[in-house]
């Protein structure tokens, strides 16, 4: 039996993704089949895909980050056939075969049932990007932020990050400040709930180490000088979520924000996470993220597809979330 998988090779320094018929055999060790559904084009995809960032440690490799199924075999004492089920991260895209197929065998301990308000297709349209900003709403509040507090900045807001973040913490009761670099997605980022929506330009500059207190919290996905910014901004007491690296990998600012604010720079891996934490972001998810927010932030295309659009998210051109249909 074959299926449809993208496979990413390397020959010499070329990076290269195809369409190719893939065997069931030749799926890498695991407890669990899940026969594919959706999964999603993220901005680690689109960074593993042209090659820019080490994503993938060995080739050739099915990459994709995540995906949702229902699972076909199971060995697993935590999951049965026909399970409705997800998976972030882990090893996948890195070292295991990920979600852009239309089959993966898995650890079994990766896995999440998907909660019942979800569709397969909504867990993707959720995705990585979703859970990553579930984690850091789970952050704020961990150190106390309240909707009270202040307002909370979320930059690169028209990503797919972004767009989860807004329509969470807006539903929570929060005032969210979108930092976008695309002035004309303003009427979105309003419509998913932002209050006020600024230029990315005012803080991708080098700016003063310690600034006005202008938000009682950050979730950041961009780093760099936008990081650095955002906590001179930040309020006293205030925390500031980072997840990403848009900008950069570096943060080329000071400790005055920490020592004279006694600001919380809280950082949010979504990789390793511990499934406890998995299970608490993915319950949160079900509870407070309104579903027809989430359809305004989502865009559906096919396997074949999936390079084109990673090269369209490094060019900042795709907004919100990409679900891919594997199947189509």
């Amino acid at each position: 039996m074959t299926f449809k998988a993208l496979l990413t090779t390397k020959t010499g320094e070329t990076i290269s993704t195809h369409l190719v018929d893939f065997k069931d055999e030749d799926l890498m060790p695991g407890d669990v089949t899940v026969a594919i559904e959706f999964s999603t084009v993220n901005y680690k995809d689109a960074m593993a895909l042209s090659g820019r960032s080490p994503v993938i440690r060995q080739f050739p490799l099915i990459p994709g980050i995540d995906f949702a199924g229902i699972v076909e075999t199971s060995s697993h004492p935590g999951f049965k056939v026909g399970d409705r089920v997800l998976v972030n991260g882990w090893g996948l895209s890195q070292t295991h075969h990920g979600g852009f197929a239309q089959k993966a065998r898995v650890n079994g301990d990766w896995l999440v049932k998907i909660p019942e308000v979800f569709s397969t297709q909504a867990a993707m349209a959720i995705g990585t990007a979703g859970y990553t900003a579930m984690l850091s709403v789970l952050a704020l509040e961990h150190d106390g932020l309240t909707p009270d507090r202040g307002d909370i900045l979320v930059t690169g807001a028209s990503g797919g990050a972004g767009s989860v973040a807004i329509a969470l913490l807006s539903g929570l009761g929060y005032r969210v400040i979108a930092s976008t670099g695309r002035q004309e997605e303003g009427d979105y980022l309003r419509d998913l709930g932002a209050t006020q929506v600024i230029d990315r330009n005012t803080l991708s500059q080098p700016g003063a180490p310690i600034a006005k207190e202008r938000w009682a919290g950050v979730i950041d996905s961009v780093g760099s000088h936008t990081l650095a910014n955002a906590l001179a901004h930040t309020q006293y007491r205030g925390v500031v979520a980072a997840f990403g690296l848009a900008q950069g990998a570096d943060l080329p600012g000071s400790v005055l924000p920490f020592i004279l604010r006694n600001v919380t720079l809280a950082g949010i891996d979504s990789v390793n996470a511990p499934q406890e934490v998995r299970l608490q972001a993915w319950s949160r998810l079900a509870q407070d993220l309104d579903l027809s927010r989430l359809a305004r932030t989502t865009q559906m295309v096919g396997l074949a597809e999936v390079p084109t659009v990673a090269g369209r998210v490094l060019e900042g051109k795709v907004r919100g979330r990409t679900v891919v249909d594997v199947n189509a």
